[in-house]
């Protein structure tokens, strides 16, 4: 059975779900977010600058509302690798279209995905924000979730390979992609702090830690911004990492925001996954979590139709409304999908509607994802 977004026919995506893409692309650029930016707390020089109207912050580094996660375009977890030819006019398209942050890593591949993300975006370098990710032990082309290695001379081997790949002297957010269970996080955020004082990173940032974890390396030099899998589907971040994040002034960049495309409801409890797609393995998109878990997609969709929406668009524009440092990062390989995903920018909810859609969400049983205690342990 086909599941995969390429087999889907773009000319019957429903047509309420690009009612609002022409102000939704203008929102990305010229008009107020939904929420007011609050004084950032987390020290960083220029962190308490507002951001210009449809940009939020993640530290001092000024970002579209809604990025481009690049992952998929390449290294064929959700759907074969694209060429060159075909993912170049995506990436050019996001920034005609007012995306300006980027994200990738070195082990997305490994390596492919920061070859093409830096050649597509040399022509217009000084118009982006470029984030990348380092923190495993690579042996050739391989590498394993399990060995990690964010020892000094590794990350900094590890920067100088992304610098390479991605045509470019810096970066402007660099992750530790995983916590190494060998390495203080401190020597880490040290580390990180002499990068940027060399003017190779402009900011620095974690993926998947815990609160603990976070406050130990912001002691050190300021979190720029936690990345970690948030969506209405996967809401563990709540259970204390947003909490952290809101409270020392760091960015939370959420990915996998629609739920691995759950919400672009393209796949149901009669879908299979090929071994190579991560929703294989994934506990929400089993068949018998498909099943229970329908009643949240049914809740976006009636929020779809209430807003003019597609599930996509409520799923993102919900995220950007439950703080003003949340920039999502869906991941594509098609500019309509682009443009829908865009288009949750200009969707806007009440303090009510809010309130209306959480009690809602909070009474649907949800199989297939994260205990809340889960995330006070490093993954």
């Amino acid at each position: 059975m086909k599941t995969m977004k390429d087999n889907i026919d773009s000319t019957k995506l429903p047509r309420r779900g690009f009612l609002g893409l022409t102000a939704g692309l203008a929102a990305m650029a010229a008009t107020p977010r939904l929420l007011a930016e609050t004084e950032e707390k987390s020290g960083t020089p220029g962190a308490a600058k507002s951001p210009a109207p449809g940009r939020r912050r993640l530290g001092s580094l000024e970002v579209s509302s809604i990025g481009l996660g690049c992952m998929g375009m390449t290294n064929g977890v959700y759907n074969p690798p694209r060429s060159h030819e075909e993912m170049i006019p995506v990436i050019r398209g996001a920034v005609d279209r007012g995306v300006t942050f980027f994200d990738t890593a070195e082990i997305y591949g490994p390596f492919t995905n920061e070859d093409l993300v830096g050649p597509a975006l040399r022509p217009i370098r000084d118009q982006v924000v470029l984030a990348t990710k380092i923190g495993f032990q690579l042996e050739g082309n391989t590498w394993n979730y399990n060995k990690r290695n964010s020892r000094p001379e590794n990350i900094r081997r590890a920067l100088e390979g992304s610098l390479r790949r991605l045509q470019t002297d810096h970066v402007e957010l660099l992750y530790l992609h995983r916590a190494d269970p060998s390495v203080p996080i401190e020597d880490v955020a040290g580390t990180f702090k002499e990068l940027i004082a060399e003017g190779k990173i402009r900011e620095y940032g974690l993926s998947e830690v815990s609160p603990a974890t976070v406050r130990r390396a912001h002691a050190v030099h300021p979190v720029a911004a936690l990345q970690s899998e948030y969506s209405v589907l996967e809401r563990v971040p709540e259970a204390g990492t947003l909490q952290v994040c809101q409270e020392l002034g760091i960015g939370f960049v959420p990915y996998c925001p629609t739920a691995r495309a759950y919400l672009a409801d393209i796949y149901n409890e009669y879908s299979r996954f090929a071994p190579e797609d991560r929703r294989s393995s994934t506990g929400f998109c089993t068949p018998e979590a498909l099943v229970a878990n329908r009643p949240i997609l049914q809740l976006v969709r009636e929020w779809g139709v209430r807003k003019s929406a597609t599930p996509v668009q409520i799923g993102l524009a919900w995220l950007l409304a439950q703080d003003p440092r949340i920039v999502p990062i869906p991941g594509t390989t098609k500019l309509h999908h682009l443009e829908e995903n865009l288009g949750a920018a200009a969707i806007t909810f009440t303090a009510e509607e809010l309130a209306e859609f959480r009690a809602a969400l909070k009474a649907l049983p949800v199989q297939g994802v994260r205990a809340p205690e889960t995330v006070q342990v490093d993954r």
